[in-house]
Formats: structure tokens, sequence, C-alpha cells
């Protein structure tokens, strides 16, 4: 049942797929100056994610495993990871903590791409046993924990009691001995929730925002009268999430990284300058996979990583923190959010200018 249900996701995941769903990022502009006084070639793009250096702020992001199918999309993930050097997540290895046989769908990841940076993903209804197992499965860098109230109470057999999760977090990131990151699904990981980790000793976060994969939409689909259509819209963008957290002091010491409906490398650029420390893509690159084959994903990956380059040289920041220094112009939906939240959305906007005095 677990088998059919992942392979059900991928499906309606391709048949709900949206690209005028856009996660907020089309309400931010960069202010264009047009002499940047870089070169290309001197742009650096690379990141740091839980203390390890990266070559590139983007990663594949959480997805699936649990099936021969999803196994097999897996390997092509993460066979184009490796060959690119990107960083990949595996889906929620729930399903391989329950059933052995299910672990080469996920272990495969390693396989294809034995250098690159892995992450495990588990529920926070893991054990610290089951979440130290899933990081020895796919000898991972670091894990995921993945947080997704909205999913599981759509979910027709989903879980209906979320009240020990911030507990059993604690006791994970305390000691399953990998960096932790706890992650939203799609929904939108708000200031208030981030402050809760914090307390609870997470140093990392993935705010994962509304606008890609609706696991409510592939979650209502599911079930026999789709009575859930009208929470289509549930949750905050990537970027209001950003947003909330931009300006507030104190700042929560905490390191961001953001998803949710990033369908192009300026929304990469968009959400590193925004704040996050790197951007997790899913949804594009699975169709990328599934529609076109291994190669044009190498293709993509590549691409992308050619083309964050040439955003930055244009925008003209020299690096990642840099681009943390480009004035922002905020307007429609994410504006709104953002002033009934009390963001000084007039700093972001001229916030070269602050540095300079």
């Amino acid at each position: 049942m677990t088998s059919a249900r992942k392979d059900e996701h991928v499906r309606l995941a391709e048949e709900l797929r949206d690209e005028t769903r856009r996660g907020g990022y089309d309400d931010v502009v960069f202010l264009h100056r047009s002499f940047s006084g870089l070169a290309l070639s001197d742009v650096d793009i690379s990141t740091t994610v839980t203390g390890s250096a990266w070559e590139m702020p983007f990663y594949i992001n959480a997805m699936t495993g649990g099936s021969e199918k999803t196994g097999k999309i897996n390997a092509g993930l993460s066979a184009a990871a490796g060959e690119v050097g990107v960083a990949i997540a595996s889906g929620s290895l729930s399903p391989a903590l329950k059933d052995e046989a299910l672990i080469p769908t996920f272990r495969v990841i390693r396989d294809s791409a034995p250098d690159a940076f892995v992450f495990a993903n588990v529920s926070p209804d893991a054990t610290l046993e089951q979440a130290k197992r899933a990081v020895g499965i796919l000898q991972a860098d670091a894990l995921q924990i993945h947080v997704n109230p909205a999913q599981e109470l759509v979910m027709p057999e989903g879980d209906r009691d979320f009240t020990g999760w911030l507990d059993r977090i604690e006791e994970i990131v305390a000691g399953v001995g990998v960096p932790v990151i706890v992650k939203e699904v799609g929904f939108g990981l708000g200031r208030d929730s981030v402050l809760q980790l914090v307390e609870r000793g997470v140093t990392t976060v993935d705010v994962s925002g509304r606008g890609g994969t609706n696991f409510i939409a592939i979650e209502n689909r599911r079930r026999l009268r789709s009575e859930y259509d009208y929470l289509a819209g549930w949750g905050q963008t990537a970027v209001e999430c950003l947003l909330d957290g931009w300006h507030r002091d104190p700042v929560a010491p905490v390191d961001v990284i953001a998803s949710g409906g990033v369908r192009t490398p300026l929304d990469v650029v968009k959400a590193l300058a925004l704040g996050a420390e790197a951007v997790g893509v899913s949804g594009h690159f699975l169709h990328v996979l599934i529609e076109r084959g291994e190669d044009a994903l190498i293709a993509e990956l590549r691409s992308w990583q050619d083309q964050v380059r040439t955003l930055l040289t244009l925008i003209g920041a020299p690096d990642v923190a840099a681009l943390r220094r480009a004035d922002a112009l905020v307007t429609g939906p994410s504006a709104e959010f953002a002033r009934l939240r009390g963001v000084d959305l007039g700093r972001l906007a001229s916030r070269s200018s602050a540095e300079q005095e």
C-alpha cells in the first residue's frame, strides 16, 4: 500500500503541476544597474550549508522513494546530481524503516552519487534510533526532518496527532550525529514556528513555501469526495517567509534554506537575496527527468549553474553574500503580506545605499 501511494504521489504531482503558480518570486524585482563592475569569470556562486561548502547554491530537494518506480526516479536524480556536483535530498525514508525490502529504492541515491552531499529524510514521528538508521542507509551528510501537518490531515490515511513533534525533533537534533534541517513540505515555515525550533536546538530550516508541489491538492485528489478543494491556497510562500524574517531584530540564530515553487535560476537568486543560504528545487527537476531523461537533467543543472553566475554578474554581486546588499523591490501580494507583518520594504529597496553610508 505504501509503494502504491508513493507512485500515486509522483503521478499526481505531474498531473497537478502548474507553471503559473510562482511562489511569490514574481513580486521581487532587482534594481537594475548599468555598471556592475564585474567579470563573469570572477563571480563566485558557492555557499555554505550546515558548515559544508557547496559549489552551487541550489540542490535537488526531497521527493520520493519507496517503490520500484520511485527507486528508478531516485537513481536518475542522483546520477545527475553526482555528475554535476549538486547536493540531493531523499524523500521520506519512513517506508524503508518499516519494510527493509524498500531500502534499495533509497540507497540508490548514495550508490549513484558517491561523492555528493546527501540529505536523508524522516518525519517528526521518527525515533532517534530510526533517524540514525535513515542516516546510515544513505551514509548521509545531513538529515531533513519534514513537517507536514496540512498534508497529513488531508491524507485519507494520514496522522492526526502532532503533540510530540517538537520533543522528538529536539531529541533527534541532540543525538543523531549529523546536522539537522527542519523543513516544511510546501506551506511555509513561518517565523513563529522557526523560533520554536530554535528553542529546541535547530540551527537550519527550509521554509519550503506555497507555490510548488501542493500536497493538499495531491491528498485531496486521493479522497473519495475531494472535499478540501478550498484549501488549495493554504500557507505562505517562500518569499513571504523570507521577508517575515528579513528585518527582525534580534534575528533568530538560524540558517535558512528556501524552496517551494522555484521554476527558474532567477527565482534562486531572488531567494538568496532575501537571506537564503541555498535553494531547493523539486518539481521542475523531476519534470525534466520524467519528460526528457537523465542527460537532459544533467544539461539543465549545468545550465542553471551558468545562469546563476550570469545573474549575479548582472546584479553586480561578486558572491552570494553580496546579493544580500543588492536593492530588492517587493510589490504585489508579497508586499501586502510584508506590510501587515511590519517589514520595512523601503529599507530593503535601498539597502545598497545604506551599506555605503
